[in-house]
C-alpha cells in the first residue's frame, strides 16, 4: 500500500520507517525542511535504538522518502497518518492541537479522490470527531475522507520493537466508516497474521484507550513513591516491599521501582491534559487523583534535592556533585520534563557545582541548562566528587565499579536516584549509599 505520515518527529519518524519495513511505500511530511534533510540522508535527529539502520534500510529499497511537498503527499496516499505533537499549551494544562488542525487545513483541499485519515497522536477525547467535521467541511466536491484513530503505544527505547511487534492495534472509527477498518486491516496484516489482537471501538474510545494507559502507569509510579515516603518515615525498605507487592498477580512488579518519579514527552502532559479535558466535559471529579499524582512525582525531585544535601553534610554550598544521567530515561536521548536534569539544575541554584554526563543526552542537555557543567565521560563527571548521583539508569552506570571509581572521587558517597543500584556491593567498598525510601546510613 501507499500511505504518508505527516509529522516526522520520534512517533512519525519511527511509524513512518516501520510502515516501510512492513513493505509499504511510504512518504513522510513534515514542515521542517532542515528535519526532511537529515531524514532523507538516513539519519535521525534524536536517539532510538534500530531506528536508524531501520530507516536506512528502507530508503536503499526505495519503500521510504521524505518531503516538504502536501501536494505531493495528497497525491501519493490513500491513507494518510498523522503524527504530529500535541504539546501542553504555555500556561495551561490543555493540549495545544495547532498542529493537528494545521494538518487538516492544509491536506483535505488538496485532495483529488476519496481518503483515510488515521490518527497516531494524543489527543484529547472528542477531537477526532472534531476533525472529522472539520475535513468534510473542506473536502473537496466529491471527495469522501474518514477521519479513524489508531492509538500508539510506544515506550522510548523500544519503539521499533512496539512498532513492528505491538501488543495490540486498537483502531476507533466513525459511525458509518466503509473503508478505515479495511485500509487498516491491510497495512497491519503482517502484524495481524501473528495473532496481535485487534480492537475495534468508537473514536472516543481510541483516544481514551492512550491517555488511561499513561494515567494508569503514572499513578503506579507515583502509589510506590507515596509509599515510598512512608517507608523514609518508618525506616522500611521500599525496594523490598515492592518485591512483595509484585508477587500478586493483580498487581505485578513492573512501574514499581521506586525513586525521581517520570518525566519525557509523553506522561507528563498526557495526565495534565486529560485532567483538563475533564473539567471541559463537567467529569473533573473522576480524575482529581491525578493531580496528586502529578504533585508526587514532582515531589520526589525535591526529595532527591534533599537526600543529597543530608548526604553533604548538611549544605550543597560548595559541594562537588556528580551526576550520572540526564535523559528522562535509560536508551534515550529525550530530556523533556526529564527528573534527572530538573535535579541537576536545582542542585546548582542551591550552590553545588555539578558536572553531568549521560551518555546520549549530552546536546540536548546543553540546550536546556547551558549553565551546567557537562563531562565527557563518568570518570571526568566523578572527579573530586563529594557526593555521585545516579539520576539515570544507564546499564554504563549499573556497571561501575566502586573500586575503580573511589580512587577519582573525594568522598565515596553516592546517592541512588534509581533504586538500581547493587548496596552490598558499593558498601563492601567502603561507600556510603543513600537511597529514595530506603535507611541505609543508619
Amino acid at each position: 500500500m501507499r500511505c504518508t505520515v505527516f509529522g516526522t518527529g520520534y512517533l512519525g519518524a519511527t511509524h513512518a520507517a516501520g510502515m516501510a519495513e512492513l513493505g509499504h511505500e511510504v512518504l513522510g511530511i513534515d514542515i521542517d525542511p532542515g528535519k526532511i534533510a537529515k531524514l532523507a540522508a538516513g539519519d535521525i535527529p534524536f536517539y532510538e535504538p534500530g531506528l536508524r539502520k531501520m530507516l536506512r534500510d528502507n530508503i536503499e529499497a526505495g519503500r521510504l522518502h521524505f518531503t516538504t511537498d502536501y501536494d505531493a503527499a495528497a497525491e501519493f496516499g490513500d491513507v494518510h497518518f498523522l503524527g504530529v505533537g500535541t504539546p501542553q499549551k504555555k500556561g495551561e494544562y490543555a493540549a495545544d492541537l495547532r498542529h493537528v488542525q494545521s494538518v487538516i487545513d492544509t491536506l483535505v483541499p488538496r485532495l483529488r479522490r476519496s481518503a483515510v485519515i488515521v490518527g497516531k497522536s494524543t489527543v484529547p477525547v472528542g477531537t477526532a470527531a472534531e476533525l472529522g467535521a472539520r475535513a468534510r467541511e473542506l473536502a473537496p466536491a466529491g471527495i469522501d475522507v474518514e477521519v479513524a484513530w489508531n492509538p500508539e503505544f510506544l515506550r522510548e527505547g523500544f519503539a521499533v520493537k512496539d512498532t513492528l511487534h505491538p501488543d495490540r492495534i486498537v483502531l476507533g472509527v466513525q459511525a458509518g466508516s466503509q473503508r478505515a477498518e479495511a485500509a487498516i486491516r491491510e497495512l497491519y496484516a503482517r502484524i495481524l497474521e501473528r495473532g496481535v489482537p485487534f480492537l475495534l471501538t468508537d473514536l472516543q474510545t481510541a483516544e481514551l484507550v492512550k491517555v488511561s494507559a499513561n494515567a494508569f502507569l503514572a499513578t503506579k509510579i507515583s502509589f510506590i513513591n507515596a509509599i515510598a515516603e512512608v517507608c523514609e518515615a518508618t525506616n522500611a525498605d521500599v525496594t523490598v516491599l515492592a518485591d512483595a507487592l509484585g508477587h500478586d498477580p493483580r498487581i505485578g512488579r513492573r512501574f514499581l521501582n521506586a525513586g525521581l518519579g517520570f518525566g519525557g514527552g509523553c506522561l507528563p502532559k498526557d495526565i495534565r491534559a486529560f485532567m483538563a479535558r475533564a473539567g471541559e466535559l463537567g467529569a473533573d471529579p473522576a480524575l482529581t487523583f491525578l493531580r496528586e499524582v502529578d504533585s508526587i512525582n514532582m515531589r520526589r525531585r525535591t526529595r532527591m534535592v534533599e537526600l543529597t544535601t543530608k548526604a553533604c553534610g548538611g549544605t550543597l554550598l560548595g559541594a562537588n556533585i556528580a551526576v550520572l544521567g540526564a535523559a528522562f530515561k535509560p536508551e534515550s536521548d529525550d530530556v523533556r520534563d526529564s527528573p534527572a536534569l530538573n535535579v541537576a539544575g536545582m542542585l546548582q541554584l542551591n550552590g553545588a557545582a555539578v558536572n553531568v554526563y549521560d551518555p546520549k543526552a549530552m546536546d540536548n542537555s546543553r540546550r536546556v541548562f547551558p549553565t551546567l557543567n557537562y563531562s565527557t565521560s563518568v570518570i571526568e563527571a566523578c572527579d573530586r566528587a563529594d557526593a555521585v548521583l545516579v539520576l539515570t539508569e544507564w546499564q554504563e552506570f549499573l556497571d561501575l565499579d566502586p573500586e575503580r571509581l573511589a580512587a577519582t572521587v573525594r568522598v565515596k558517597v553516592i546517592v541512588d536516584g534509581r533504586n538500581c543500584l547493587d548496596v552490598a556491593k558499593w558498601q563492601a567498598a567502603g561507600w556510603r549509599v543513600h537511597a529514595l525510601g530506603r535507611n541505609l546510613t543508619a
